[in-house]
């Protein structure tokens, strides 16, 4: 079994399924855990290095407009790794390569692999997606085990919010600040199940634009700034760049927090459940150990 995961959350669920000597080629952005980065790179991006937000969506929108890909695939190298298994999505072109150029490419290589979609919009999804790994590479009993785990956690973060009948903040979680998006998808469902209250966000919906006013209605307790494709670093900077802008300082007086988006919101796979331990940590910090200071970061 050879496989080339296409996607930074898929690279992370061969990883937790214990699959990791199969995995033979990965994306430009993968890197967790470590022991992926020795893999063979098997994309890039057109997009440029930078956490400048209207540049990035400039970049992006030039792109869209043009025709042109965000990201490419390097096909020589692909097919002399002579995959049986590749993992793909298609739930963001903006996020990693389209899934027509990908299964274009799959029907080049002889014998064609196995292309195993992840497109899982919730909690239920991104789980569903992990046991479709799963049963690509054979690894049923490992992804039990896993998705076991993961919905323990979760229920165990309920039933701590449930028995101290602990009250809900409004939460508002920013997934691009120029132009200014919440977060969509599994965000709000993370949030809902750490123990707060997303003001904007619907869960399973597409993350949405939204005017600045709105968001100041929305009148939230808690703001995060979660970037999508940000590190924690990254996030914590841009969060106190909008802190000093004018159209950011109604935020004054408010609970104001980084967070790092590549690892707990951005990506659908498994450590989407270390994004809601992290936010009950937030929402409710006398009920549950102190934030891990590589998750997030109060800037205000």
């Amino acid at each position: 079994m050879r496989i080339v995961s296409l996607l930074p959350a898929a690279t992370e669920i061969v990883a937790l399924l214990g699959a990791t000597d199969h995995l033979v080629g990965i994306t430009h952005e993968c890197d967790y855990p470590d022991i992926v980065g020795s893999r063979a790179r098997v994309t890039k991006s057109a997009i440029p290095e930078t956490h400048n937000p209207s540049a990035i969506d400039a970049a992006v929108r030039e792109h869209t407009e043009q025709g042109v890909a965000l990201f490419a695939l390097d096909e020589k190298r692909i097919m002399a790794l002579h995959p049986t298994v590749i993992l793909t999505q298609a739930l963001c072109d903006v996020c990693a390569v389209s899934e027509t150029d990908v299964r274009a490419l799959a029907a080049k290589i002889v014998p064609p692999p196995i292309v195993v979609t992840l497109k899982g919009e919730t909690l239920e999804g991104i789980y569903a997606d992990i046991r479709a790994v799963a049963d690509a590479v054979d690894m049923n009993d490992d992804a039990d085990e896993l998705l076991a785990g993961l919905h323990d956690r979760v229920k165990h973060v309920h039933e701590t919010l449930k028995a101290a009948k602990a009250p809900r903040p409004r939460v508002a979680l920013v997934e691009w600040t120029e132009p200014l998006y919440v977060a969509g998808h599994w965000g709000p469902e993370q949030i809902q199940r750490a123990g707060g209250l997303d003001v904007l966000g619907v869960p399973g919906m597409h993350s949405s634009p939204v005017d600045m006013q709105a968001l100041r209605a929305s009148d939230p307790d808690i703001i995060i700034f979660a970037p999508c494709g940000y590190s924690l670093a990254a996030a914590v900077a841009e969060a106190k760049r909008c802190a000093s802008l004018e159209a950011w300082r109604w935020m004054a007086g408010k609970q104001v927090w980084a967070m790092d988006a590549n690892g707990l919101t951005s990506r659908p796979g498994p450590r989407v459940v270390e994004g809601i331990e992290a936010m009950a940590c937030i929402f409710a910090p006398a009920l549950f150990s102190a934030i891990e200071p590589w998750h997030a970061q109060r800037v205000g």
